[in-house]
């Protein structure tokens, strides 16, 4: 989940709608290649090459929030619908989404601002990216949170805005509010999983879970349905946004056992299976439960 970026804030829009993303750290360039000269039949001299500008590449890094987390879950997945938004209401997204990882997402803008003193210069405009892939990290003690690795078709150009975005807190979904459900039975010895997807000439999708060992109780090699299902809690305040969001994924096949076999004590140790079946999401802000 690491990347070389540095935080700053990203608004990205659809035809939806608008919204920035909280607490975000990225690494969105502007794509260049080389456009080389052909060589000699002898194959000797120096080759010449000129700079081409060739669209945006990089990713963003962003905790999930009560608001961020339905247009971010559709465009890194992809909706075969459009969500029913309703403005000033709790409910944000009023209807639940079904959303699987296509490999033809919706494209979106996305405009980045890295000034910290409302320098306009510092601000660009990325039109018509798409998601070419993807990592859902759910730890415990720490915010789910996404990564999106992002490509676009056209160079970036200064977006000269005159209003200075705020960077929106909003309200995280954390790892330790999150339920396993594996083959029907409930697991409370998984301290985290991490979704990869890959969406370049095909969907690839694989899932790293790191468990705690058990007597008897190790996950099994071959996995017909897993989900995990992560809450945004009300508290004592009665007026606390919250939602839920549930992600589940069908014939998992282990690919390789990770756990440090030198340990002798109870270690954590991690478990890389392969998604050969599909993996369906399901978000929405109401009370009904997803559990």
């Amino acid at each position: 989940m690491y990347v070389n970026g540095r935080e700053c804030s990203i608004v990205i829009k659809t035809d939806i709608g608008e919204a920035d993303i909280p607490y975000s750290y990225e690494s969105v360039r502007e794509a260049v290649s080389l456009i080389e000269e052909e060589i000699s039949v002898e194959g000797s001299g120096m080759r010449r090459a000129c700079r081409k500008r060739g669209g945006a590449e990089g990713c963003v890094i962003t905790p999930l929030t009560f608001h961020s987390a339905p247009l971010l879950l559709c465009l890194v997945m992809g909706a075969l619908g459009k969500p029913l938004y309703v403005s000033d209401t709790k409910n944000v997204y009023q209807y639940r989404l079904n959303l699987l990882p296509m490999e033809d997402a919706a494209y979106f803008d996305l405009v980045q601002n890295r000034s910290n003193k409302g320098d306009k210069a510092a601000r660009r405009l990325y039109e018509r990216c798409r998601v070419k892939g993807f990592e859902l990290r759910v730890m415990r003690d720490e915010a789910v949170k996404l990564k999106i690795d992002i490509c676009g078709e056209k160079a970036p150009v200064e977006y000269p805005c005159i209003d200075e975005e705020e960077n929106e807190a909003g309200e995280r979904f954390y790892g330790d509010r999150v339920f396993y459900n594996i083959n029907g039975k409930e697991y409370k010895n998984i301290y985290g999983v991490t979704l990869s997807v890959n969406k370049t000439d095909g969907v690839r999708a694989e899932l790293l879970i790191k468990r705690a060992l058990e007597n008897g109780g190790d996950l099994p090699q071959n996995i017909e349905e897993m989900s995990m299902t992560a809450l945004l809690l009300k508290d004592k305040h009665l007026r606390r946004r919250f939602g839920i969001f549930k992600v589940t994924l069908k014939r998992l096949v282990l690919i390789s056992d990770e756990t440090a076999v030198e340990a002798a004590d109870s270690v954590i140790g991690p478990l890389r299976y392969y998604a050969a079946g599909p993996i369906q999401t399901e978000l929405h802000s109401s009370e009904d439960s997803l559990l």
